[in-house]
């Protein structure tokens, strides 16, 4: 297990890569600490829970509403949890979110730390400090910026996902290269999801290679006032159709990964043979580049994103692979851009 330590406005947030959940122990007291979990890891791995404390919550985007939060909070009350308590979330984003969200507001703010246990929730879900819950077809309309004290990073927790989860974690990967890393992006070219499972090295390099680039996007603007909104790629729009059309949300990003392509395409520049590549890389991985869904709902949903401001949206445009930009769309623009797609 290593160990780095990197600093935020707030707080320091410890990562234990090549770790175990076996390890846990040594970072967080079992006397003290909750372990949160879903009912499909807590399947999975029921044994790696012996000796702890644990609430399990029903699983999927579904339940990642303020109910689900009212009843992990009488759970912890029963099982005493008090202001020196720390709670662990186990599991994918949806948990990371909502432990976050729960460790915000019991009794005014506890500790907490992650165990991700997606590729989804290791390079993306669990950094950064986003915490919250969704408001009907409206993703994380509720929630803080927090940083979690610590991050356990045991890549052998993926060995129990099916495929479609490796493909839905992906997507944030593909994205990170598209906005950050073209050499990452032509490393992906070279590879599949099949090479990432077969090779555990090659795994771990790519997960914290992906965990450094939000962190560093994260420490230099962890309020999301510059440039951590260019992590946004592909999710404007992706969430203004992910819950309505029950969309993993790794295909949401995508979706709108190729949407925000064919816009920078249109009024940014983009070349059309970059957004071929990003397009054919989307597919490559099992991903969903194109879906048919009513664009005039969409738009409308899309309008109560929280990057609105008035009649203007900061829209995350590409300039080239490996670098992208924000952009102020008016929203009479942004609607016929939305229109065409």
């Amino acid at each position: 297990m290593v160990k780095q330590t990197y600093q935020f406005s707030t707080a320091s947030v410890d990562y234990y890569f090549n770790g175990s959940m076996e390890q846990l122990s040594a970072i967080a007291d079992t006397n003290s600490t909750v372990l949160i979990t879903d009912e499909n890891v807590f399947a999975a791995h029921t044994a790696k829970f012996n000796g702890w404390k644990t609430i399990v919550m029903k699983a999927g985007e579904a339940h990642k509403i303020q109910s689900t939060v009212d009843d992990v909070i009488r759970q912890l009350i029963e099982l005493g949890a008090d202001r020196k308590s720390t709670v662990v979330g186990v599991g994918g984003g949806v948990v990371t979110d909502m432990v976050g969200y729960i460790a915000a507001v019991y009794m005014r703010g506890i500790a907490c730390g992650f165990i991700p246990t997606t590729i989804l929730a290791m390079v993306d879900a669990s950094i950064g400090g986003k915490n919250g819950i969704d408001v009907g077809v409206y993703k994380n309309m509720v929630g803080i910026i927090r940083q979690p004290s610590f991050l356990l990073y045991d890549v052998s927790l993926l060995e129990s996902l099916p495929l479609k989860e490796w493909e839905n974690g992906f997507a944030e990967v593909i994205k990170h290269a598209a906005i950050k890393d073209a050499a990452m992006f032509d490393e992906l070219e070279q590879h599949s999801i099949a090479y990432y499972q077969d090779n555990k090295e090659a795994l771990q390099q790519l997960i914290e290679r992906n965990c450094l680039i939000k962190t560093k996007v994260v420490q230099e603007d962890e309020f999301e006032k510059a440039d951590r909104k260019l992590l946004n790629l592909g999710h404007t729009l992706g969430h203004a159709i992910e819950n309505k059309y029950e969309l993993m949300h790794g295909h949401a990003v995508t979706i709108g990964m190729v949407a925000a392509a064919k816009i920078s395409e249109e009024i940014n520049n983009f070349s059309s043979a970059e957004k071929q590549r990003l397009t054919k890389l989307i597919e490559q991985y099992g991903l969903t580049s194109s879906f048919a869904f009513d664009k005039a709902e969409a738009f409308e949903t899309l309008k109560k994103d929280k990057k609105k401001a008035q009649d203007v949206m900061q829209y995350v445009v590409l300039n080239k692979i490996g670098e992208a930009k924000v952009m102020n769309i008016p929203l009479v623009q942004l609607k016929e851009l939305i229109e065409n797609l």
